[in-house]
């Protein structure tokens, strides 16, 4: 895998706009969501059932001083008849079906309720032993639950001469829990709201603090696409003591790969220069000396210089795919290609038109847009009668289109085929090693574009080549 296939791994890697269980941000998010949805909800239990138990406690207190008063109350008479005295009773006891009730049995007597409970009595269930007497519930009037507090007491009977004569009493006081059970469900609505409110406050302030403490993720992302689009040649600015170690190691790789490749590129160049030396005198011994196998030595040495820099070529492009930060802008390349064709032509008079925008980038090296560019234009130049028109326009998506026309005789549909297929020279008329469109074909394909031939709108050959752009 090349550096250029690593980084946009991690680019894909590390883009934080996706929003899924595979994002980090959404993973952080998501946990802290659940944590808090589970502690928000254990601590509103616990609120709840706090609140709930000290209305209850607050109720029974409320209960236990009733009982009480009522006992200070009662006024038994010689014979053990109970009598009131109302300055020792809850003013409640007085308003019907107020929710609060009193009731005293005796043996032997009827059955005295206060006011409240008009003509009904209380009959308690579930009865047991706590502090201050006996606990349990009853159902009032109107449906009420009640809950009530029973306690025995003793008094004396005085009209009888025995000391030891008492009569039995039982004081029931009853209280309605319809207040207690709104007032805790009051309090459990105001739990719930508060801590949803909380919670999503909790969640944005998490997806906030998530989002600022990814930020350098996201510098180093489009640290990363500036390398990629050719605008930075390492990654720049400071990062966070967890990221930076991260940063100096992408720098490092990005370093060592262009490394490699400057000495892949001096290994090419020196191959070169050993090869053509070599060919240069075996072309001069056979010029200098003519003759049948002079002939055949200088065919062949220029079959070799032909295929030597066409291999070099591709060597070097394949090694130059690799590195990072390439960006070459098209227009002064084609400007500076054009003004050196019209020198080398200017006895024919050859007219060449270059337009191209400004803004137009080529994702690669310069030389290599130079070799393709440079192929296709000095091709139109040889077999042009009087002009050529080099356009480049962008196309959809991040490549671009350089098409190079010329008023020539153009080939033949049959013949474009065998031309791009096989670089074969159709027609010997004109000088040239014939491996021009082969070159510009291959290297154009190692870029990931193409290169197409047809019939030019001026009669003669029309090269559509297809590169990659920078967005």
């Amino acid at each position: 895998m090349g550096i250029a296939s690593t980084i946009r791994t991690l680019l894909a890697k590390i883009n934080l706009s996706r929003r899924g269980p595979r994002s980090l941000a959404g993973r952080l998010i998501l946990a802290a969501a659940v944590w808090a949805a589970l502690g928000l909800a254990a601590g509103g239990w616990v609120l709840s059932e706090t609140f709930g138990l000290a209305m209850r406690d607050n109720f029974d207190a409320t209960l236990q001083t009733d009982l009480d008063g009522l006992i200070a109350a009662a006024e038994p008479d010689a014979y053990g008849s109970i009598t009131m005295r109302a300055q020792y009773l809850n003013r409640r006891f007085e308003r019907a079906y107020s929710g609060l009730y009193w009731q005293i049995e005796t043996e032997g007597l009827p059955v005295t309720v206060s006011r409240s409970m008009f003509d009904n009595t209380l009959h308690p269930q579930d009865l047991k032993r706590g502090p201050g007497g006996s606990w349990g519930y009853a159902e009032g009037p109107l449906d009420q639950q009640l809950r009530v507090l029973v306690k025995h007491a003793k008094f004396p009977v005085r009209a009888t001469r025995n000391p030891n004569d008492f009569r039995a009493y039982t004081f029931m006081v009853a209280g309605d829990t319809a207040s207690v059970d709104a007032a805790v469900k009051e309090f459990n609505s105001t739990i719930f709201w508060s801590f949803a409110v909380l919670f999503f406050g909790f969640v944005a302030a998490v997806f906030i603090q998530v989002r600022v403490g990814l930020l350098p993720l996201r510098q180093v992302q489009q640290s990363l696409a500036r390398i990629r689009d050719g605008s930075a040649q390492r990654l720049e600015g400071r990062f966070p003591a967890e990221i930076a170690p991260l940063a100096a190691e992408l720098n490092s790789l990005i370093e060592h790969s262009s490394e490699v490749v400057g000495r892949a590129r001096a290994h090419v160049s020196n191959l070169a220069h050993f090869l053509k030396t070599p060919l240069t005198v075996l072309a001069a011994e056979a010029e200098a000396s003519p003759g049948p196998l002079a002939d055949a030595v200088q065919k062949q040495v220029g079959v070799m210089r032909r295929q030597v820099d066409h291999y070099l070529t591709r060597a070097r492009t394949a090694g130059a795919l690799n590195v990072l930060g390439n960006r070459t802008p098209v227009a002064p390349v084609l400007e500076d290609l054009a003004r050196v064709l019209r020198r080398i032509h200017a006895e024919r008079g050859i007219a060449i038109a270059v337009t191209c925008p400004d803004e137009i980038c080529f994702r690669g090296e310069r030389q290599d847009l130079e070799e393709m560019a440079g192929n296709l234009m000095d091709n139109a130049c040889k077999w042009a009668r009087s002009r050529i028109t080099v356009a480049a326009v962008r196309l959809e998506g991040r490549s671009f289109r350089l098409v190079v026309e010329d008023d020539g005789p153009g080939l033949a549909p049959e013949d474009l085929g065998r031309e791009l297929s096989r670089g074969e020279r159709l027609d010997e008329s004109v000088p040239g090693s014939g491996l021009g469109l082969s070159i510009v074909r291959d290297i154009s394909k190692l870029y990931g574009g193409g290169l197409s031939l047809g019939k030019a709108e001026l009669g003669g050959l029309s090269a559509a080549l297809t590169l990659p752009a920078l967005a």
